[in-house]
């Protein structure tokens, strides 16, 4: 693999030798991102495609998505124990699954499902045989109406549907403390009574009514926090619980910024005015600065960044290969950033991770 060197993984000092070895961890050398990023690994490359991993608090546990087999060709949920690199599946097998998050100090796992969709089981057929027949479709991503948000234990019991409602339930994370849960919605557009302009939006796209909401973790106290006729999503929790980053799309879909708030919604401010697509945006735990993805230099081309939370500063760019990077999220100590990209002979979606200049992000962002 060109490029492509062993090196001993650095992120997690608890895993083993045998399980290095096991692993067989790769490493990325590459001079625009070794500013920020160094000791670069692969964490995943037996999976068919991987996305979105998240951490506990305690930096024991990793909750992502992938695909793994023939049976399913839509995601599914993992958990890997990263003191022993044990992986278990949590989510159900049925359907479809995405947008997974981790308790920050229960044994308790968030992700949402399409598993309760009667037809679920004929749409993964259907998928297959699509597959199967060589017919290519472009990326697009489905706003499926039957995407529920769950909770389940680490065993994948106990699940527990904390939303019920019909429409796209996704994209949730717990708070800091474990007591609110931030997610995106087009719940209103099967619940309310839309104007005849919302109604023929929402036909030719259904990403256009959703909102970003906020509920207690028991599913309880639902509040809706924008809106607009435009997608509001992914939103996450800033490292003192006090403010959410999350990122809108222009009426076009065409491009997006990133924005924060309020838990309750109010002081929306946005923080990126790139004119591009630019989603995906994380916290630093040192709550000094945000990290997203955007495609500014090239449609295709998606590059990670980092811009200062009042958006006050230039945005300075972090990786630099053709290609998708995005998806990144930082281990809670700050130390380490983990991200999905398509940096493989095969350009399919795998976890890459590495160790994490904090000094230089700051030097460079010109931040305190």
């Amino acid at each position: 693999m060109k490029n492509f060197t062993q090196l001993p993984f650095m992120g997690f000092p608890l895993l083993s030798k045998k399980l290095l070895a096991a692993a067989c961890l790769l490493t990325v050398t590459h001079a625009g991102a070794a500013e920020f990023i160094t000791e670069v690994t692969q964490l995943s490359d037996k999976e068919i495609r991987v996305g979105e991993a998240y951490y506990r608090a305690d930096m024991q546990w990793m909750v992502y998505q992938a695909e793994v087999t023939g049976d399913n060709p839509f995601y599914q949920i993992f958990l890997k124990n990263l003191s022993n690199g044990k992986v278990q599946q949590v989510s159900p097998g049925i359907g479809k699954t995405t947008c997974s998050w981790v308790h920050p100090s229960q044994e308790k796992v968030l992700f949402s499902s399409t598993h309760e969709d009667p037809d679920a089981k004929a749409k993964m057929i259907a998928e297959i045989e699509r597959r199967k027949s060589g017919e290519r479709k472009p990326y697009a991503w489905d706003y499926d109406e039957f995407y529920e948000i769950y909770e389940a234990d680490f065993t994948g019991g106990k699940i527990k549907n904390l939303t019920n409602t019909l429409g796209y339930d996704a994209e949730a994370s717990w708070s800091p403390d474990g007591k609110l849960i931030a997610f995106a919605s087009n719940r209103r557009a099967y619940t309310e009574t839309l104007s005849e302009e919302e109604a023929a939006l929402f036909k030719k796209d259904p990403s256009s009514m959703i909102d970003i909401y906020i509920m207690n973790a028991d599913g309880t106290n639902v509040k809706r926090l924008t809106h607009t006729n435009s997608y509001d999503g992914g939103p996450f929790f800033s490292p003192d619980g006090k403010r959410i980053v999350w990122r809108r799309f222009s009426d076009n879909g065409r491009e997006a910024e990133i924005f924060t708030m309020n838990i309750d919604g109010s002081d929306q401010k946005q923080i990126t005015r790139l004119n591009m697509m630019s989603w995906a945006p994380f916290y630093h735990p040192s709550n000094k600065y945000i990290i997203f993805s955007t495609n500014v230099h090239g449609h295709r081309n998606f590059e990670l960044y980092i811009v200062d939370v009042d958006g006050e500063k230039e945005p300075v760019r972090v990786t630099d290969m053709d290609g998708f990077d995005g998806l990144p999220v930082f281990t809670p100590d700050g130390k380490y950033i983990t991200w999905t990209s398509d940096r493989t002979p095969e350009k399919k979606g795998h976890l890459f991770h590495g160790k994490w200049n904090h000094k230089k992000a700051l030097e460079r962002l010109a931040v305190k």
